[in-house]
């Protein structure tokens, strides 16, 4: 266990808030701490807005921790209000078990259950909160909260005004219960969380010192802006997943190699494993010519790896590099999947004719036959990455890619993908 973890911590910038800092810092130098963060399966699979507090738990695994992963089959049949502008909808019981399933599969590849020094532990709120009576909840737990200090939360206090259910204004003493009930299983003593947790992590800690009369910590990391002001995790509106049948390794791969200059180095100290001072030699590089992307490149090979192994890693990288030079016929099937996924496509029918021109309208990537004989003449249209000029050309089996895919390019960037 390293003295000065809880600084580096903090030289990441992964340090917001923190509860009694002396005696916590004294704690983690002296002892292997269990904590634990939660994960409210709020979908059948987490995104990287969870990746910043799923890879602080391994940071602390790595310290000689023990990390507990709590998936919240209870709370997440309620929902969190903090930060939300309206109350969330609800889902079935069987749904958010499925989604809890799923959720403790994905942890598992990031976070370590099995080694024999500190292995990880992995909990599921739905085991107590799913059994317990609302008399005894009122009366274990309700007891020792007032109203004014429930109200005194910032994330309830934001929702005041708009409105808030007795079910999202209670959803902090579930949580306090949660940190109550991992202590006395498990004697987890430090509770982590976003920014936004703050309120709630406080909360437990309140709970332990009135039911157990024993000191718990919280520390807290911050909610992570990009600097044009957007919100980090999503692109183009969609949440950019962990799970690769729901965002492919070259989505995932494309999304940190597209970050903006200046997060670049500072999501190299909150998502990767390198240490500052290789950090900070990439950062040096990498202000000498920003326009060789060094840090993004080792930020998307470094976390995509992390995500989804070596394998995918390289497979993105093909991908990439493929569609940036054009030779397309270097990819397969399942790459050209990946590579594709969104752009326009066409299912071609056995009777339709195979001639270039008439493909391109049939397609309808152009919309005449006039357009189309226009532009194989003037040179604008690739299959599979070469250029083609000739009016009579005929896709054979040579243009299938795996026998599936042709790759339409019509200019610089217009794709269009032919499926057999």
């Amino acid at each position: 266990m390293s003295t000065d973890f809880l600084q580096e911590l903090r030289d990441r910038g992964l340090v917001y808030q923190i509860t009694d800092e002396e005696a916590l810092q004294e704690k983690l130098n002296k002892e292997s701490v269990k904590l634990y963060i939660g994960f409210d399966p709020t979908a059948d699979s987490l995104h990287i807005g969870h990746l910043l507090p799923i890879l602080t738990l391994r940071r602390f695994q790595l310290q000689g921790h023990v990390p507990i992963a709590l998936v919240g089959g209870g709370t997440g049949m309620i929902g969190d209000p903090s930060f939300k502008d309206a109350e969330r909808s609800l889902n079935t019981t069987e749904t958010v078990a499925s989604w809890a399933d799923s959720l403790r599969k994905q942890l598992e590849s990031f976070i370590d259950f099995e080694n024999d020094q500190n292995p990880a532990i992995i909990a599921n709120n739905h085991d107590w909160l799913g059994s317990m009576l609302l008399i005894d909840f009122l009366r274990d737990v309700g007891k020792n909260f007032t109203i004014n200090y429930m109200m005194s939360k910032e994330s309830v206090k934001r929702r005041i005004e708009t409105g808030i259910s007795y079910t999202e204004f209670a959803y902090q003493l579930l949580q306090a219960y949660d940190f109550l009930k991992l202590y006395d299983t498990h004697d987890c003593s430090l509770q982590l969380g976003g920014s936004d947790q703050w309120g709630n992590i406080t909360s437990g800690i309140e709970l332990l010192r009135r039911e157990r009369e024993v000191q718990g910590y919280g520390l807290t990391m911050p909610l992570i802006k990009k600097a044009d002001g957007t919100k980090f995790g999503k692109t183009e509106g969609n949440a950019v997943w962990l799970d690769a049948e729901k965002t492919s390794p070259y989505e995932f791969y494309q999304f940190w190699y597209n970050t903006d200059d200046r997060d670049a180095v500072q999501f190299l100290k909150y998502f990767t494993f390198l240490s500052l001072e290789e950090i900070a030699e990439i950062e040096k590089e990498f202000m000498a010519a920003p326009h060789q992307r060094a840090a993004q490149k080792l930020l998307a090979r470094e976390v995509t790896t992390l995500a989804h192994g070596e394998a995918a890693y390289e497979q993105a990288l093909k991908i990439s590099e493929a569609l940036f030079s054009g030779d397309i016929k270097e990819l397969n099937a399942e790459e050209i999947k990946q590579g594709f996924k969104d752009v326009p496509n066409y299912n071609v029918d056995s009777e339709d004719d195979l001639n270039i021109v008439e493909l391109l309208v049939t397609s309808g990537l152009v919309t005449s036959k006039r357009q189309a004989r226009e532009d194989v003449t003037n040179g604008a249209i690739y299959i599979n990455g070469d250029r083609v000029q000739d009016l009579d050309y005929q896709l054979d089996e040579t243009d299938k890619i795996d026998n599936q895919f042709t790759v339409l390019r019509r200019g610089k960037k217009k794709y269009f993908l032919l499926k057999f």
